[in-house]
């Protein structure tokens, strides 16, 4: 198996965090002071609503997020449906007009995990959160100056991933598939978000290395298949045969290309691709791709709302934890064909069981910002 592949082993150790989680739901209505709209104190929730706001769940990835957001509310006793779907359909407007109206239904007590959408869109619903005296937990999306410790405990944290190395090993290993020569295009996500900025940084870095290698063009597909069908075609319709290689900002945008390629008779386009859906390993195991990052959506879905809800409850005070507990990266694993099959059978085959109040056992560290 590839060493790339981490062992996410469930961790039991006794704590005093662990030892407030365990005894959390004994806590009720007992008064715990939090700093939440501007200093006041506040109660804990007892029972708050639970709330998941992403794009779509149509994509493998986001059904996968959510996914563990259920399997985490089931830990509780609760039916997956109890988790509230907030679906923006990729819109920053819609995402913070939902967000407040679950605010508003809710009085403010509940926990909401969310992708913003796009990186300016989380000020606003943190802050809105944090109005209202509820708890959110934040991946992917927010922009640099914005940091859980500057908006209060409300703010419980943000995950995201550190795609520039692991999108940097994806480009070598196209760039070696293809000779080390050739031209090359980029199909990436939108364009203000902070992974499809990571990636395309990872391509560039490589691309140092290989001076016979040449960046044809780089634009955004919007992590969308049929965006990435109609962005291939047009890059075929200018580049034609010069292009050897094409670099994906996702899986969904991979399964786009390859759709555009077959309906021009390509079969053997060396392409990269990143998310290691279900979909994307089998193209990995069938020599299709090249290669795809696995950052265990299942687990981050179910860790966010866990954060936000046991900070909501009162089982932790965010502001009493390190900043590497309140900004961290999540896993990552490159799946190549080599060890694809010990992969699936890992973690598609059976989604492995997590232990949900260990927050931050298989996260990568504090993020670090340039």
């Amino acid at each position: 198996m590839s060493t790339f592949i981490k062992d996410f082993i469930e961790r039991e150790t006794v704590n005093r965090r662990n030892f407030l989680l365990a005894t959390a739901a004994g806590m009720g209505a007992m008064a715990v002071p939090f700093a939440f709209g501007g200093g006041a104190a506040r109660a804990a929730i007892s029972d708050p609503a639970i709330a998941w706001s992403y794009r779509d769940r149509a994509s493998a990835y986001w059904n996968s997020v959510v996914s563990g957001g259920e399997a985490f509310v089931e830990s509780l006793g609760k039916s997956k449906d109890s988790l509230v779907s907030l679906i923006n359909e990729g819109s920053s407007e819609k995402s913070l007009a939902d967000i407040k109206a679950f605010l508003a239904k809710t009085g403010g007590k509940c926990a909401i995990a969310c992708d913003a959408n796009d990186s300016p869109n989380a000020r606003p619903v943190v802050e809105a959160v944090r109005d209202a005296g509820a708890y959110i937990s934040t991946i992917w999306n927010k922009t640099d100056d914005l940091h859980p410790w500057d908006i209060g405990d409300n703010y419980v944290s943000h995950m995201t991933w550190s795609d520039e190395k692991p999108a940097e090993q994806t480009a070598r290993i196209l760039f070696d598939a293809m000779g080390g020569k050739g031209g090359v295009v980029h199909l990436g996500g939108i364009a203000a978000n902070n992974p499809a900025i990571e990636r395309l940084n990872g391509l560039k870095n490589a691309l140092k290395d290989f001076p016979d290698i040449q960046l044809l063009d780089a634009q955004p597909a919007d992590w969308d298949t049929t965006k990435g069908t109609e962005l291939m075609a047009s890059f075929l319709t200018r580049f034609g045969d010069k292009i050897t290689g094409v670099h994906c900002a996702n899986d969904n945008i991979a399964y786009g290309v390859i759709e555009a390629l077959r309906a021009e008779g390509i079969e053997n386009m060396p392409i990269v691709a990143y998310d290691g859906n279900p979909e994307a390993v089998k193209l990995v195991m069938d020599g299709k791709l090249l290669a795809t990052v696995f950052t265990n959506p299942h687990w981050g879905g179910g860790i966010t709302a866990a954060l936000a809800y046991y900070a909501a409850t009162g089982a932790f005070k965010p502001s009493e934890e390190p900043k590497e507990h309140r900004e961290f990266y999540g896993p990552t694993v490159l799946v190549t064909k080599k060890d694809a099959a010990d992969f699936k059978a890992k973690y598609l085959d059976a989604v492995p069981s997590y232990n949900w109040k260990d927050f931050w056992g298989p996260s990568n560290g504090q993020i670090k910002y340039k």
